[in-house]
């Protein structure tokens, strides 16, 4: 085995590879940019190297500066981990030239394999399924244009050289085409270099099912099981799971020999994933192979009770699969979700910022958290927002769903806005719940999973004032006076008169009072025209229990001075901000007149010019940020006046970009 390994990657999955190493007794080697000389992956490898800037191609995409760091520390062997340079052939070939052991496929299978096309072009030749469009290499738009029309609308267009969701469009009309092509060739180049595109006819509703494989340099080649991904949101994957709850055994075993045959075809070694589209008819189409590990493979380990890096390491090294084909037996049923700092409410806006507050479940037998950050810790805008993933095991898959929930329940992230809320509702979802969701249903269907600015329940702020009583009587006062008197009360008692407390809450920048009377779990709330009376309530280790109108109920919720947060029984998250009792600070909005940057970021394209008279929604500025675009458009109709920003300017947040005439 290795004694000395270099991950050539950063946040969880460098972390991830850290731990096999380390349980392995592999001395670990980390890179890092100057954006994560703190990081965690720092901090847990045996040594940690800097490469360069904070942006991507200034350090992780630098693989001469990452092989020199490699020869300097004597690493014998390097793990990419995933995105960046894993599926990169030019690196894993200097890798082998370099005398050092890339932990991946070979550079040849990376080569037919990473390209979209080729990929398809080697499955046309082995008789694997693929769905009917367009794979070669001339590029000219109009050659492309024509190409559309032949396969037909809908159609997709997906970038060549990547995968992520990067580069990917569905055109429904031959008008649609010309915009959604120079857009994808934007994001398709600046994620991996390579404006080269392929089309595919879009099957609808169809299932996202991938087959994890794992081949040796001896020439054996196996299936690990399907994995589903088919709840995605513009093309990423949102929630993963295994076993598939669509595959029949005949089905699983047809696409599984398929996916070993894709696999042989380019004389595989390590893991790899092949991903496949599947119809409601239940016909399977070849969609692409991903050389390197995926971001899912936890969900994968935990029904096969496996460790995949350690495969990934001992095959590197030579040694043969652990296990045949007939020796892989899945074990119940495990589901994955990301965490991301993302704003669902404003269309999953990346955020970044300070982690003020990182709260998640305790792991178990059946709870795993893979993460690459702690409390404390800050979110960059240079790389992606994801903050851990989640996976659960169970013995089925509806006792998996439950594990689910319980755990998000449990999580809790202060600081930049996160997705936790959207998870909920996605894994109480009948689509969900039933199995039937396909890759174009939350699209679809966005605003089933948002929260909406619903009116919260007067049974959920009356539960909020309670905790914020309970949490003020137990913090507050002297506790050295003596407990028997009313003055060491925070219960607002005065002579002569019954004390008023009022508790002010906020939620989406709405203040809501409750009018509280009474101390030490005992209160009468009033909230408008609705009241309720509270005895013996209670708040001990995350449980609130409490008797409200003589019905006694037991709410798990987590309060502190600044917030209360809990769930009602339809498993709602309400996370509500202590207010002053007093004082509010309404801020005015600004209204139509001006289109802000949303997130620091690169300005890609400007599509309006000062004199311009837009309409509402018209799209103005396009905006690189996170590895994805981003649409400005225009608030209102109106002139524009002046516009702040030109093509290729990198502007901070908030940051005034157009400004709209008066009137």
């Amino acid at each position: 085995m290795f004694e000395r390994v270099l991950i050539a990657n950063r946040g969880e999955i460098a972390c991830r590879v850290i731990r096999t190493c380390r349980r392995l007794g592999i001395h670990t080697i980390a890179v890092y940019s100057e954006a994560d000389a703190s990081a965690q992956h720092v901090r847990l490898a045996d040594e940690a190297w800097p490469i360069g800037g904070p942006r991507p191609a200034d350090s992780y995409l630098r693989g001469d500066t990452i092989l020199d760091v490699a020869r300097r520390s004597g690493a014998q062997a390097i793990h990419p981990g995933y995105g960046f340079l894993s599926e990169n052939t030019a690196f894993a070939r200097a890798c082998r030239d370099a005398d050092i052991v890339f932990i991946g496929p070979n550079p040849e299978s990376i080569d037919a394999m990473g390209s979209k096309a080729a990929a398809k072009a080697l499955m046309e030749r082995h008789d694997v399924p693929l769905v009917p469009g367009y794979h070669g290499d001339n590029q000219d738009d109009a050659y492309l244009a024509e190409q559309a029309r032949q396969t037909g609308f809908p159609l997709m267009i997906k970038a060549a050289a990547g995968g992520g969701g990067k580069g990917m469009r569905i055109v429904r009309a031959e008008k649609e085409f010309a915009d959604a092509l120079a857009s994808a060739q934007r994001e398709a180049a600046n994620a991996f270099g390579d404006t080269r595109v392929i089309l595919e006819r879009y099957v609808e509703h169809p299932r996202h099912i991938e087959f994890q494989v794992f081949g040796d340099k001896l020439g054996h080649v196996i299936h690990l099981n399907e994995r589903e991904c088919s709840a995605q949101r513009r093309y990423q994957k949102v929630l993963e799971e295994t076993p598939s709850p669509f595959l029949t055994p005949e089905r699983r075993a047809a696409m599984g020999e398929a996916a070993v045959a894709a696999a042989k075809a380019v004389d595989y070694v390590g893991a790899g994933t092949v991903e496949f589209i599947v119809g409601q008819d239940g016909e399977f189409f070849f969609m692409e192979m991903n050389t390197r590990l995926q971001v899912e493979h936890p969900v994968t380990e935990e029904t096969l009770g496996l460790d995949l890096v350690e495969w990934q390491l001992r095959v590197a090294n030579g040694e043969p699969l652990p296990l045949r084909q007939e020796q892989i037996h899945a074990r119940g049923h495990a589901i994955e979700v990301r965490l991301y700092a993302e704003d669902p409410e404003q269309n999953f806006l990346p955020g970044s910022g300070k982690l003020q507050r990182l709260r998640l479940p305790v792991p178990s037998a059946h709870v795993r958290l893979d993460g690459g950050v702690i409390e404390g810790d800050t979110v960059t805008i240079f790389y992606d927002p994801m903050i851990a993933k989640l996976i659960v095991h169970d013995d089925n898959r509806m006792h998996a769903l439950q594990r689910l929930r319980d755990a998000l329940a449990q999580s809790e992230i202060v600081g930049p806005k996160s997705n936790i809320a959207f998870l909920e509702r996605l894994a109480r979802h009948p689509a969900v719940i039933e199995g039937r969701i396909d890759t174009g249903y939350l699209d679809r269907h966005l605003d089933e999973f948002l929260t909406g600015d619903d009116a919260v329940p007067a049974e959920t702020l009356f539960a909020a004032a309670t905790a914020a009583l309970l949490y003020e009587e137990a913090h507050i006062g002297a506790p050295e006076s003596d407990p028997h008197s009313p003055w060491s009360r925070a219960d607002a008692w005065r002579v002569g008169h019954q004390g008023k407390r009022i508790v002010a809450l906020s939620l989406r920048e709405q203040r809501h009072e409750i009018q509280a009377y009474g101390h030490n779990g005992n209160y009468r709330l009033e909230f408008g025209n609705t009241h309720s009376d509270v005895q013996g309530a209670c708040l001990v280790e995350g449980v609130l229990s409490a008797r409200f109108d003589g019905q006694s109920l037991r709410i798990p919720l987590q309060a502190d001075a600044a917030r209360i947060l809990l769930h009602d029984a339809g498993g709602r998250r309400y996370s509500l901000m202590r207010a002053s009792a007093f004082a509010w600070d309404s801020r005015e909005g600004c209204g139509g007149n001006q289109v802000i940057a949303p997130m620091p970021g690169r300005i890609v394209l400007v599509k309006a010019k000062p004199g311009d008279r837009v309409e509402e929604g018209q799209e103005l500025l396009v905006m690189e940020a996170m590895k994805m675009e981003l649409a400005l458009k225009a608030p209102r109709a109106g002139t524009i006046e002046s516009l702040s920003a030109t093509q290729g300017d990198f502007v901070e947040a908030d940051a005034v970009l157009v400004r709209f005439a008066a009137g």
